[in-house]
């Protein structure tokens, strides 16, 4: 294949990878010249004794730190407001984030703002903030989101339900520590839906119109580990090798998607996660398979190689054959995984539908789908994904 078109890929975060890496973060905080630290993290992190783990180093080097643990699902600009006041009051001049990417995000949006003059929402879109963040560390406790490389942080209005993204190079931390023995005691249902998310950031990626070869190869990666071992890392949750495979695919998609964004699963994510509440890892999971479903004849043959990628012999079939059995190869990881729920148990119904498919097209990842989608597409994925039959599924 003849490649003809000009990309950019960046990362300017530092990643280091490995069980016990927690360990080193006193040294990285005195390389970054931190003298006090804020950490950031939600209070499930906090009462499970995850924030300990950073905590006893940090005590042991003499490094003092204070800890902002309001952050809540689906962040509120409130909280970065919060975390900032927290962060000037106690002259903090490095910003640690421990958790999912609700924690992350924030972290990161309080290290731009510590640097940066106005508000958050002054930054919203791409490439608006003028100034370097101070040091950001960041510790993921999930396998999914990749927040701790990428640019961009999601932040909620809650008044106004809508997301709001911040997205610039300076967004990006300056470190990613990721620790695998930090996600082992992560539930089954939680490691299902971040690793759904980081699966649709690797796939949306790999088909959509913004792909180039460097971030193909990681989409590629990323997607062979998430087939070899999500499922191991939901019903076996202690299994190291899973968990750190897992991790290291959701870091590697995140560096797929950095540079190229996503699709309409994320596109709808948003006003679905904003107005019903669904978590973001489990909106994407019931999406998927109805936008592949939508997208195939946009890459029918990406989505012929994502078939093999997750198992099917694809030998003997058409292309077209072979795309097709994509979908049913990642619903069936979907039902596997446990997660059977449908747009209807989150509330909604054919009213919400206009709405919805006006806000998705909003989306800036609508732009680099594979198939441009019309408002009533929009509707019929998101119908389709109000109706999947469950009975046949066992839950978890």
């Amino acid at each position: 294949m003849i490649f003809n078109k000009s990309f950019r890929y960046e990362i300017p975060t530092i990643i280091e990878f490995g069980n016990g890496a927690i360990k080193k973060l006193p040294d990285h905080v005195k390389a970054f010249n931190g003298s006090k630290v804020l950490i950031v993290c939600d209070p499930g992190v906090l009462n499970a004794g995850v924030v300990a783990r950073l905590s006893e180093p940090l005590d042991s080097a003499g490094i003092p730190y204070v800890i902002f643990s309001e952050i809540e699902p689906d962040p509120a600009i409130d909280s970065v407001d919060k975390g900032l006041h927290i962060a000037k009051e106690e002259s903090c001049d490095i910003v640690i984030g421990v958790g999912g990417g609700s924690s992350l995000d924030t972290a990161k949006a309080v290290g731009l703002m510590l640097n940066n003059p106005g508000h958050i929402r002054d930054y919203v879109g791409i490439d608006m903030v003028p100034n370097p963040s101070v040091p950001v560390i960041a510790v993921p406790t999930t396998a999914g989101t990749g927040s701790e490389i990428t640019i961009w942080s999601v932040l909620s209005d809650k008044e106004q339900k809508v997301k709001l993204s911040v997205g610039s190079v300076y967004n990006c931390p300056d470190l990613a520590l990721a620790d695998p023995e930090l996600t082992t005691t992560l539930p089954p249902h939680i490691t299902a839906a971040t690793g759904m998310d980081a699966l649709t950031h690797a796939l949306e990626s790999y088909v959509n119109t913004a792909t180039q070869p460097i971030s193909e190869g990681l989409s590629v990666q990323s997607m062979k580990m998430i087939a070899d071992n999500l499922r191991l890392a939901v019903v076996q949750g202690e299994n190291l090798e899973a968990r750190s495979n897992m991790l290291l695919a959701s870091l590697i998609a995140a560096m797929a998607f950095n540079s190229t964004r996503l699709g309409l699963a994320h596109a709808l994510a948003i006003p679905l996660g904003a107005h019903f509440k669904i978590p973001h890892g489990t909106v994407n999971a019931i999406l998927l398979p109805e936008v592949m479903k939508f997208n195939l004849i946009g890459n029918q043959k990406k989505f012929a190689e994502i078939a093999a990628i997750f198992g099917v012999d694809t030998y003997h079939m058409t292309e077209r054959e072979a795309a097709e059995e994509a979908v049913e190869a990642i619903r069936q990881l979907k039902n596997d995984i446990g997660i059977h729920e449908t747009l209807s148990d989150y509330g909604v119904t054919e009213s919400d539908l206009d709405f919805i498919a006006k806000e998705a097209m909003l989306s800036g990842n609508v732009a680099v789908n594979p198939r441009k989608p019309t408002l009533e597409d929009f509707k019929n994925i998101c119908r389709a994904a109000m109706q999947e039959n469950k009975e046949q599924f066992v839950k978890l």
